[in-house]
């Protein structure tokens, strides 16, 4: 990491350090653009992965079934292949002569192919497939550590299985969810393959960015000033939710 802030400070000729990289990323409109398009996709994709990961996570927390085991080993197989290869199964199947598009025209319930690929849609999607078991992991753990007797007196005491996890679940879970949402956040925020894949060539993150810097202009000052800047992104993300748990945990135990 030190290397990649020296880096960022050098130029293409040789000379003396310079500011001139990171004057180039914050006048550049493209360049900005694709930071804001990070920010929106990783947030939408933390979110994403935060509420479809949250009843998983509590069955698997509360189940004493045989099918327990079962679901959850359904909820990480996905990470038994490969990113590229789970991007390339979303791309067929969202692409506009994929399964989806095929399926809605011949039942003729369209008569062109929905944009399911080459935008943000696909790209979440494709993203929070692949970040999910990270998600119920997370908040497994949070869940696990939430004695049950606690909605048993509850329920006891006239509170209804949505009050219930409303004003108890819900609150002593939010390590759980601020950790998984920082999780998501900061695996889409880094992710290459899938925005590659599913996104074309029109989608820019910082990821493919950076790449596209590295590889095809060779301009690594500009690319480490890029990468920096995504590090720092993802800093201020976790220091951001960090205090927001704090502050929430500070009410809920005044």
């Amino acid at each position: 990491m030190g290397m990649m802030i020296g880096i960022s400070f050098q130029s293409q000729a040789e000379g003396s350090p310079t500011l001139a990289s990171y004057s180039r990323f914050f006048s550049n409109d493209l360049v900005l653009a694709g930071l804001a398009r990070t920010v929106v996709m990783s947030g939408l994709v933390a979110l994403c992965v935060t509420v479809l990961a949250y009843p998983l996570a509590y069955y698997l927390a509360r189940a004493t079934s045989r099918w327990r085991t079962v679901i959850f080993a359904l909820a990480i197989a996905p990470e038994l292949a490969g990113v590229v290869l789970r991007t390339y199964g979303w791309l067929i199947i969202l692409e506009d002569r994929g399964f989806i598009n095929s399926a809605l025209m011949w039942t003729g319930l369209i008569t062109e192919p929905l944009p399911l690929s080459k935008n943000l849609f696909g790209v979440v999607v494709g993203l929070t497939h692949v970040i999910l078991p990270f998600g119920v992991l997370s908040l497994l753990t949070s869940l696990q550590g939430i004695n049950p007797s606690l909605e048993k007196s509850a329920q006891i005491l006239g509170a209804s299985r949505l009050a219930v996890i409303r004003h108890i679940i819900l609150p002593l879970s939010v390590p759980g969810i601020v950790s998984s949402f920082l999780i998501g956040f900061t695996m889409a925020a880094s992710a290459y393959a899938t925005p590659a894949l599913l996104g074309g060539a029109g989608f820019k993150v910082m990821a493919t960015m950076v790449y596209e810097q590295v590889l095809f202009y060779l301009d690594w000052p500009f690319a480490a000033v890029m990468a920096n800047v995504l590090l720092i992104l993802m800093l201020a993300a976790g220091f951001v939710g960090s205090r927001l748990e704090s502050r929430l945990h500070q009410k809920l135990h005044l």
